[in-house]
């Protein structure tokens, strides 16, 4: 992953026109259509990128100002705010995810170059600031897959699909509930390591498929086990 957010900006643009181009197909039936995630409707994934966006606008705010502003106020607001806005029109909910884009977008702008070392409070714990793009980009890729509208982890770019295996195999290499395994991608040139490879199997697929399937957005079917058999069973992703 970059150590300079500014350089993934174009990508996380990039990212977001393919995400409104999407919503902006939506009619009022493909909003109230299931996601990809349980019990969430098309709006409710499209509120929570929203909603998203603006969380990360407070945090950005606290990094330059050094305030303690929280991503959200609390969990329970994040989650009344999402169901306040999930049920409304498709034009209503492209408006708010093409303005808290843009806000998030003027925020980024707004930040000097000190700030980016300040150590800010999302809700899964602290995190630096130089991390927000990527999260924010990582955000609205895997949440386009939710939409379940055609936009698949082979969609993904490259890049990002690497950025990701590499951070969730990282995630993974720390935890005792993960399976051992061998990750190659790109051909057979790269791998990820997780647990003890004595023994352990072998998975190889690109780079996005594999990511996909760590993070629970992909049952697997492109990838190759060796020795034959079954693919491990990863934890939970976030």
């Amino acid at each position: 992953m970059t150590s300079d957010p500014l350089l993934l900006t174009g990508e996380l643009d990039d990212a977001m026109t393919r995400l409104l181009r999407t919503a902006a197909a939506f009619d009022a039936a493909d909003v109230a259509a299931a996601s990809l995630l349980p019990g969430w409707t098309r709006g409710h994934v499209l509120t929570h990128l929203a909603r998203n966006a603006d969380g990360f606008v407070n945090l950005f705010t606290a990094a330059r100002t050094g305030e303690r502003i929280p991503m959200y106020a609390s969990a329970d607001a994040r989650t009344a705010d999402i169901e306040a806005g999930a049920g409304r029109p498709p034009a209503a909910l492209l408006d708010d995810l093409r303005r808290s884009s843009e806000r998030f977008t003027e925020a980024v702008d707004a930040m000097p170059v000190e700030a980016w070392g300040a150590t800010v409070e999302t809700r899964r714990g602290p995190w630096p600031a130089a991390l927000l793009v990527w999260g924010r980009l990582r955000e609205i890729e895997v949440h386009h897959v939710d939409l379940a509208a055609g936009y698949r982890p082979a969609d993904w770019p490259e890049a990002f699909g690497q950025r990701l295996l590499h951070e969730v195999a990282t995630g993974l290499a720390g935890r005792p509930d993960a399976p051992a395994m061998v990750l190659r991608f790109d051909g057979v040139r790269h791998k990820l390591v997780v647990g003890d490879p004595e023994g352990a199997p072998t998975i190889t697929a690109p780079a996005p498929e594999l990511a996909a399937w760590l993070i629970g957005r992909s049952a697997g079917e492109v990838l190759t086990v060796t020795p034959d058999g079954p693919l491990p069973t990863p934890p939970e992703w976030i």
